[in-house]
């Protein structure tokens, strides 16, 4: 199994619709059995600029990852779609051991 996480910005959008919420959908029709979106409270990207959620905040300057538990045919076929969307995301591919117990 894989864990797929993606890394975005919440203010990023495709198809008519925030760009974590288009994942999921993407996703869901794959037949994957589930995924998951957090929403950052702090953070610095490559531009090295710090970004927290305070009260005055502006929206959409903070990280959401995407996650999903996924075999290597899903994980792949999932990434087909990105890249046959032009996107250029940043994803890390992680093998990984799941249970539940």
């Amino acid at each position: 199994m894989n864990l797929l996480s993606f890394y975005i910005s919440e203010k990023q959008h495709h198809a008519g619709m925030p760009l974590y919420e288009w994942l999921l959908e993407e996703a869901k029709s794959l037949g994957v059995h589930g995924g998951s979106a957090f929403r950052a409270i702090a953070g610095f990207g490559r531009h090295g600029k710090m970004h927290e959620e305070t009260f005055f905040e502006l929206a959409g300057e903070l990280a959401v990852k995407v996650e999903f538990i996924i075999d290597d045919a899903l994980a792949e076929q999932l990434l087909e779609r990105v890249h046959s969307q032009s996107m250029k995301l940043f994803y890390v591919k992680q093998q990984v051991q799941v249970g539940a117990g």
